[in-house]
């Protein structure tokens, strides 16, 4: 996980439309950037559907969601459709946000060892400086959380 006080890693990566995002698009705007392990798995769908529940608040608060995952633009595309999210999703199949962002990692599943994306969530500030970050994420509770970190 990245240290707070440090400027977010500027990315790009194509949305669920195929049209390509970087994080500086987004400067003057708190941007919530949540990375997750895999659409359409219950935990994923739980955070999503949260995170797209709250969408008009988030908005209201001047706040941007982009949610990143190692799926492929099709797979979001079909996330997205299925759900009927409200938010941005990022591809990022080569995994090159998702290691610069340090949430590759060894994961224990079962007794089982894999690497995989440890589900985290930051929120960069309208300079792109990280002021929050959670590596213990809890997938149904973390829309409502970080919808409190923007009082």
């Amino acid at each position: 996980m990245l240290e707070l006080g440090i400027k977010a890693p500027d990315f790009k990566l194509p949305d669920q439309n195929g049209e390509v995002h970087k994080l500086s698009d987004y400067a003057g705007k708190k941007v919530i950037l949540y990375f997750y392990p895999k659409d359409n798995t219950p935990g994923c769908t739980k955070q999503a559907c949260g995170f797209s529940e709250r969408y008009p608040q988030f908005t209201e608060k001047g706040a941007v969601i982009l949610g990143v995952s190692k799926d492929s633009v099709a797979s979001h595309k079909r996330f997205e459709e299925k759900y009927g999210l409200a938010f941005t999703l990022l591809a990022d199949p080569e995994r090159k946000v998702i290691e610069a962002y340090d949430v590759w990692k060894e994961k224990k599943n079962y007794g089982k060892v894999s690497m995989g994306v440890v589900r985290t969530t930051y929120l960069i500030d309208e300079q792109g400086i990280i002021i929050k970050a959670n590596d213990k994420v809890k997938a149904a509770d973390d829309p409502e959380n970080m919808l409190k970190e923007l009082d």
